[in-house]
């Protein structure tokens, strides 16, 4: 009998890769992907015709590739990337969803919008400069969410005269520092934008260097994530009962199956109730199927009338999660308001969305050298640290590191909807959980479960 994985192989394998750039100011993303684009063939003519007026407007002798990606006036007038500018893209071996995210500071948490569903990072250094602490921000941020392939893509190689030594000492202090967080392969790439060395074509001006170009990496490396050989998970959307003569008992749960297999006569559990049932039909784009797998969307008809709503998770019964109420989880903070211990928030889990309190920041993590500074007491835009958050009501959650879907979640302001934090539930970084501390639960004033 074959297994899941090999049933749904032709499903689940893909020629899609997703991809994110990240790196400081003036590293060169924007000119690298404008590269990509142009090189592979991938730019409309009219789209290049606006790149070289723009460019003439500005005086500049050849067109600057880096306006194939920054498309808000603000972004051209400062010569920077401020939203993440995604790009589709295709040659004759691969489709490429990609994610131009701003290198400023002040701008990280673009860059985990946009790294958060990608397969590979391509985090950018400026040769002259070496790995900064933007680029070890970018480092941490792509290894707490599991981007599991990174290039490092040390770029202006024509401005320190393509020399070896320098790409070799900049790729070693990166490869050690990404490594000890955990990020599973990392791949370093010579290259100059500008000139287009090594991006989609071999450069003759760096024969020491005898990898693929960038595109060739991309084109070439491994896409193995497979939804359907994860365990199944269904948070309901919406309940569809249309009350009519056609369908008067119509019951159905829809929404899009986050990962894993659903089938027919599956026996299931309702999460957070804690109620079991049996899958007794699977519809379909209006139609009646006996299998659906992720990410599918789906309305799932089950045998007993249960009380179910938008927020709550099907699971098969046999791979159900646990459900808590007291969630230890490494988090993102990207609101200009600080994030402090006694907070209180809403938690967006899938489609749950319950009230919660913030009851300890253990720690807080420095980049410089990846240690824990302890008790912070409050976590400022940009901070990566740990938290503990109790919630009203129980979640359905996975660990981030078993999956990316049903392990993040999302820390809101109740009073104005502002997002405040993304988080990551269970350990920080792949080799280990490095902060250390156990959670203790103490009281707190208002909202306190």
């Amino acid at each position: 009998m074959t297994s899941t994985t090999e049933q749904f192989a032709d499903v689940s394998a893909t020629t899609l890769l997703r991809f994110a750039t990240a790196g400081s100011v003036d590293d060169g993303k924007s000119t690298l992907v404008g590269r990509l684009l142009h090189d592979s063939k991938s730019v409309l003519t009219d789209q290049m015709e606006a790149v070289e007026a723009v460019s003439q407007a500005r005086g500049q002798e050849a067109p600057d590739l880096a306006l194939l990606t920054d498309g808000l006036r603000a972004e051209r007038e400062q010569g920077i990337t401020i939203d993440v500018a995604y790009r589709y893209f295709a040659t004759a071996r691969r489709r490429f969803i990609l994610a131009d995210t701003p290198g400023h500071v002040q701008y990280t948490r673009n860059m985990v919008t946009g790294a958060s569903t990608a397969d590979l990072a391509v985090v950018l250094v400026d040769a002259r400069n070496g790995v900064i602490e933007q680029t070890r921000r970018h480092a941490a941020v792509a290894a707490l969410l599991r981007v599991p392939h990174v290039v490092l893509a040390v770029n202006k190689m024509d401005l320190v005269g393509y020399q070896e030594s320098v790409f070799a000492a900049i790729a070693e202090e990166f490869t050690a520092y990404a490594s000890d967080l955990g990020v599973p392969e990392i791949t370093a790439i010579p290259i100059s934008a500008l000139a287009g060395d090594n991006v989609v074509d071999a450069s003759a001006n760096m024969d020491w260097y005898g990898g693929p170009t960038v595109l060739e990496h991309l084109e070439t490396v491994p896409v193995s994530h497979d939804l359907t050989a994860c365990p199944a998970r269904f948070p309901v959307q919406y309940v569809i009962r249309p009350q009519s003569a056609e369908h008067p008992d119509y019951r159905g749960y829809a929404g899009q199956i986050a990962s894993g297999v659903l089938r027919v006569g599956e026996a299931v559990t309702v999460l957070p109730s804690g109620r079991t049932s049996t899958i007794v039909g699977i519809d379909a784009l209006g139609e009646s199927v006996d299998i659906a797998w992720a990410p599918q969307s789906v309305t799932l008809r089950l045998a007993d009338d249960i009380d179910i709503s938008r927020g709550d998770l099907i699971a098969p019964s046999a791979s159900a999660p646990a459900t808590t109420q007291d969630v230890e989880a490494t988090v993102c903070h990207v609101a200009d308001q600080p994030l402090a211990v006694g907070a209180r928030v809403l938690i967006k889990h899938t489609t749950r969305t319950v009230k919660a309190i913030v009851k300890e920041i253990p720690s807080r993590l420095t980049l410089d050298d990846l240690s824990q500074h302890p008790n912070p007491g409050q976590l400022v835009a940009n901070d990566i640290g740990r938290v503990v958050v109790r919630t009203a009501e129980p979640l359905a959650l996975d660990a981030y590191a078993d999956s990316r879907r049903t392990g993040s979640f999302l820390l809101i302001d109740p009073a104005d909807g502002t997002t405040l934090a993304a988080g990551m539930a269970g350990e920080s970084f792949a080799s280990k959980d490095r902060a250390g501390d156990e959670a203790a639960a103490a009281d707190e004033d208002g909202w306190d479960f």
